[in-house]
């Protein structure tokens, strides 16, 4: 056990060299006080560190199934190779989902990740759908009765995001299941 002074981001940049996932609640100690339905911090948190974070809610119970935000960038598949490569997840079926608008590459790149996954073991689904990737996401975690989302996170600055909004903040939001967020 440990006892850190400092500020929270810079005090998880120094300690992620022994980390393998951090886990943050989605709203912080004061959301009884506050109407935020994600705590101020976590974004911060998430943009400092370059671990996964799993963001929880209030209630947490282990997962049954996952649903996994496939979007063919870099940080997607990476983590298709840590959690073919992890035993966190071992054992559960995954849902992989291609949201959004089409993309050449997108039905290769899905059915590679399967691929990776089901050579180490896992039982997978795949599904390509097109439209708002934050309602289909949404939905899909709801239709196929997953507990936990994993997805890419923040990819864009902190500056666009203020202008033009966050998909990461937004999915945050309407997931009331524990999220991990890939870096």
């Amino acid at each position: 056990m440990r006892q850190r002074h400092g500020e929270l981001e810079t005090t998880l940049a120094e300690l992620q060299g022994d980390v393998r996932l951090f886990v943050l609640g989605r709203r912080g100690a004061s959301a009884q006080a506050s109407q935020r339905d994600l705590g101020r911090n976590l974004e911060w948190v998430v943009r400092s560190v370059n671990k996964p974070v799993l963001a929880v809610p209030d209630e947490f119970r282990e997962p049954s199934r996952v649903l996994y935000a496939f979007d063919g960038s870099s940080v997607t598949r990476q983590g298709i190779k840590m959690i073919a490569g992890s035993p966190l997840l071992r054992g559960l079926p995954v849902h992989l989902l291609l949201a959004g608008k089409p993309q050449i590459q997108g039905p290769k790149q899905i059915e590679e990740a399967r691929k990776v996954l089901e050579a180490a073991g896992f039982q997978v689904s795949t599904e390509v759908h097109l439209g708002e990737p934050e309602t289909v996401i949404s939905e899909a975690v709801k239709s196929q009765q997953c507990d936990l989302l994993v997805m890419g996170a923040y990819s864009h600055s902190p500056w666009r995001s203020l202008f033009v909004g966050s998909k990461t903040t937004d999915l945050l939001r309407s997931a009331a299941v524990p999220t991990l967020l890939l870096r």
